[in-house]
C-alpha cells in the first residue's frame, strides 16, 4: 500500500501554505506508480496543492499549471521518479489522456481536472477534491453568487480538502 493511504480523509486548509505543506507532505509518500487526481474549482488550490507534492518528491520546477502544454515532466533532483503534471481540462475523454502515453508506472503523476478521466489507467488511485468556500463574497446574480475577478479567487478563504482512494 502507498503511504498515500494515510491521508485519506477531510481536512480544512486555511492557507495557500498550508495547502503547499500538504503537498509536501503528500509528495513525500509518494512513489512510483502514485496516481493523483486533483478535482475543484479554478482557484481552489491544484496548483498550489502541486507545487508542495513537487517539493516533496524532490523534482525540478518551476511547478505552473500546464494549460497549454497538457502535461509537464519535471525529473528528479534526488534520485527519486519524475513527477508527471497533467492538466486535463482541454481533454475531452479519458481515450486522450491515455493517448499522452504517460509514464504511470515509472512516475509520480499529479492530474488536474481529470475527475471521470483515469478510470482503465491504474487499478487504483486518489482522488484529491478541493472545495474553496465562498464567505459571501462575490456578485449574487439569479444564477447565484459569482467570484469577481478583484476577489483574487479568495485566496485567503478557507479550503476543504478530502482525500479518497479509488475505487
Amino acid at each position: 500500500m502507498s503511504g498515500l493511504d494515510d491521508f485519506v480523509g477531510a481536512r480544512e486548509i486555511d492557507s495557500p501554505a498550508e495547502m503547499e505543506a500538504l503537498g509536501r507532505a503528500l509528495g513525500e509518500s509518494m512513489r512510483a506508480g502514485d496516481l493523483l487526481v486533483l478535482t475543484g474549482a479554478l482557484g481552489a488550490g491544484k496548483t498550489t496543492l502541486t507545487r508542495g507534492i513537487a517539493a516533496g518528491v524532490g523534482v525540478r520546477g518551476p511547478v505552473q499549471s500546464p494549460t497549454f502544454v497538457i502535461a509537464r515532466t519535471h525529473p528528479s533532483l534526488v534520485g527519486g521518479p519524475p513527477l508527471v503534471h497533467v492538466d486535463a481540462y482541454r481533454l475531452g475523454s479519458g481515450a486522450e489522456l491515455d493517448d499522452l502515453d504517460l509514464d504511470l508506472d515509472g512516475s509520480v503523476v499529479v492530474v488536474e481536472w481529470g475527475r471521470d478521466m483515469v478510470q482503465g489507467l491504474r487499478e487504483r488511485w486518489w482522488e484529491v477534491e478541493l472545495d474553496r468556500e465562498w464567505h459571501g463574497r462575490g456578485v449574487d446574480t439569479a444564477c447565484g453568487t459569482v467570484a469577481r475577478a478583484t476577489d483574487d479567487l479568495d485566496a485567503d478563504t478557507p479550503r476543504r480538502v478530502v482525500i479518497s482512494r479509488r475505487p
